[in-house]
């Protein structure tokens, strides 16, 4: 099941609380899993008795279904073997990775293995050997993969996502005409929470969701806002002014107004940004620590004064909203340096 929202936007809080105390989660075992563990621990003593009845033959049968009764009984003891040491793996094992995301995948992996394990025991109760029973398994699959290429090729998406990495649980991602957070990645498809789309104009989440095969993936550009390294995109601010504007003080208003807002925090942000691109060919591009102001000519006769910033993807329309008014606010103070379009920006 996808981890929770709430989870995931915990994920920096917990990783950088446990990098400070230098210790790791501690794991215990809830009351469900313990119960699960005692049960199937009856089960397994129960099929082990039963196992030793039918080996000294105190339990009355022709010889051919004393043999599937047996081979049935230890495919049962196999099961639950498989089970519990995938049920232990899940708990103690995957249940210390901080990471969300990574248990997340681990543990689909971990079904998924013990899924097959399992499937090639059920098989193996009613051949009489592991040759005839991989034979079997072998033409199956042959002919189910000649039957449902799509899923197949879903499946091998899949195990790209799960190797390659494009995106995770909890990514904000676009493929496509699909914008979106994503909330599980299964074996066949993947599952996006819509933000944006034809409903709205912002950033905000739509209310849909986003279903698509994960063979999409393999032949469609992946944009990732969430990218783990960096999960910050650069976001702008446009304004069309006159000619006669003091380009100066708009700049420096513009700069001044969103420097106090977010400046602190772009700075950080960007000084991560410049360590990951130097170790980068494109080195040489200059990334400016703090908010800038470029002006653009229009296309008809006004000039866009633009502020650039950084931001999280998740807050773009927040800090833009936030931002808008004080920025009108201290331009329109001076109506003298800064002229607007009739009618506009105001």
């Amino acid at each position: 099941m996808a981890e929770t929202a709430a989870e995931l936007s915990q994920h920096t809080e917990v990783r950088e609380a446990l990098a400070q105390t230098g210790g790791k989660p501690t794991v215990k075992a809830q009351a469900t899993d313990k119960l699960w563990f005692v049960t199937h621990a009856l089960v397994l003593l129960g099929c082990v008795a039963v196992a030793f009845l039918l080996g000294w033959k105190l339990i009355p049968l022709p010889q051919a279904q004393l043999d599937l009764l047996q081979r049935a009984v230890r495919g049962t003891i196999f099961i639950v073997v498989v089970l519990g040491i995938a049920k232990a793996v899940s708990v103690y094992g995957i249940g210390r990775i901080a990471d969300l995301s990574t248990r997340f995948t681990l543990r689909r992996v971990l079904h998924l293995v013990a899924g097959i394990l399992i499937a090639l025991i059920g098989v193996s109760i009613f051949f009489a050997n592991w040759y005839t029973t991989l034979i079997s398994v072998g033409v199956i699959s042959v002919i189910v993969g000649l039957s449902v290429q799509t899923p197949m090729s879903s499946f091998i998406g899949w195990i790209y996502i799960l190797v390659r990495r494009p995106y995770r649980v909890g990514d904000r991602i676009k493929i496509g005409d699909a914008t979106g957070d994503v909330i599980d990645v299964s074996y066949i498809d993947t599952t996006l929470w819509e933000f944006g789309g034809q409903l709205l104009s912002t950033d905000h989440p739509s209310g849909r969701i986003i279903k698509f095969p994960n063979a999409k993936v393999l032949d469609s550009i992946v944009y990732n806002y969430s990218w783990p390294l960096f999960p910050y995109i650069w976001n702008e601010i446009k304004f069309q002014i006159a000619y006669q504007s003091d380009l100066q003080f708009v700049a420096q208003t513009m700069e001044r107004i969103v420097g106090e807002e977010i400046g602190e925090d772009m700075e950080e942000r960007v000084g991560v940004y410049r360590q990951l691109l130097g170790k980068t060919p494109v080195n040489e591009l200059e990334v400016r620590a703090h908010p800038r102001v470029f002006f653009r000519v229009d296309e008809v006769t006004w000039i866009d004064a633009i502020v650039r910033y950084v931001v999280p993807p998740r807050e773009s329309g927040s800090v833009k909203t936030r931002l808008i008014p004080k920025l009108l606010a201290a331009l329109n103070a001076e109506p003298d340096k800064v002229m607007f379009p009739a009618g506009a920006n105001r």
